[in-house]
């Protein structure tokens, strides 16, 4: 858990090679932005596919409109207040847990500073800087305390302390938002209108939208936007088609209706 935990936060970090100097320039880091990306490209993909599924369930089962409408909302408020929960817990516990590691590596720098030291130094080594010059470079920063726990922190956790963990509140609010917003796309046409149109009215927008999400994870993977849009609309469009199967056979053998 602790491993998944760190190498989370590491791919969030700005990668970086070889010892980091005292006063050596730093690139912006970019993950919280990437991360901020990724986490409302997903949230909207997951409150799409999942209320898309579900209309379809119902639509396949032929029910009332107002049902169909009733289970859309309820999609949607289920699944955004389960995500944004979720969201809020697991970045809370994270925070928490960098919060201790970092003050357990300040109170081995106070209590043991010569293993530290050591450790460090260690580690340059492994990247390939001279022993003298590691423990040079080592030296220097352990006469700043504070730079010390920052190198430590960035070094052997993966953290920095000088950014931001990121508040619970805001990604949890952030997740209800991005899914509710995907989760209503394809409800809208059944406020509407209703039957056969409203049916292929929510598969067209919601297809459209699973594509323009698809083609944003392009933004992140780097991949080239035709091919991830298309990706995410067959992925999206299988789960609605699936639904849309179950729901069909369930009204066809009366559980349903």
């Amino acid at each position: 858990m602790l491993e998944r935990l760190l190498g989370s936060r590491e791919e969030e970090m700005a990668p970086h090679e070889g010892p980091v100097m005292p006063n050596e320039p730093r690139k912006p880091a970019t993950g919280g932005r990437s991360g901020a990306l990724r986490a409302a490209v997903f949230g909207i993909n997951d409150g799409l596919v999942t209320n898309l599924s579900l209309v379809m369930f119902f639509t396949g089962a032929t029910v009332d409109n107002k049902i169909i409408v009733l289970a859309g909302v309820a999609g949607l408020l289920a699944g955004a207040f389960s995500m944004s929960a979720g969201e809020y817990v697991s970045m809370r516990v994270q925070r928490e847990l960098f919060e201790r590691l970092i003050h357990l590596e300040a109170h081995e720098l106070a209590t043991e500073p010569e293993e530290e030291r050591e450790e460090l130094i260690g580690i340059y080594q492994r990247r390939g800087v001279p022993a003298d010059v590691a423990e040079g470079l080592v030296d220097v920063i352990h006469k700043d305390p504070k730079l010390a726990l920052e190198t430590h922190a960035r070094e052997e956790l993966g953290l920095d302390p000088k950014e931001g963990l990121g508040s619970p509140w805001g990604a949890g609010i952030s997740s209800f938002v991005m899914f509710a917003i995907g989760a209503f796309v394809p409800l809208i046409p059944f406020l509407v209108g209703s039957g056969r149109a409203a049916q292929v009215a929510a598969a067209a927008a919601g297809g459209a939208t699973l594509f323009t999400v698809g083609a944003l994870t392009a933004i992140i993977t780097g991949k080239g936007t035709g091919r991830a849009g298309l990706r995410m609309l067959f992925i999206g469009f299988a789960a609605a088609a699936i639904t849309y199967g179950v729901g069909k056979a369930l009204h066809v053998g009366g559980a349903v209706g």
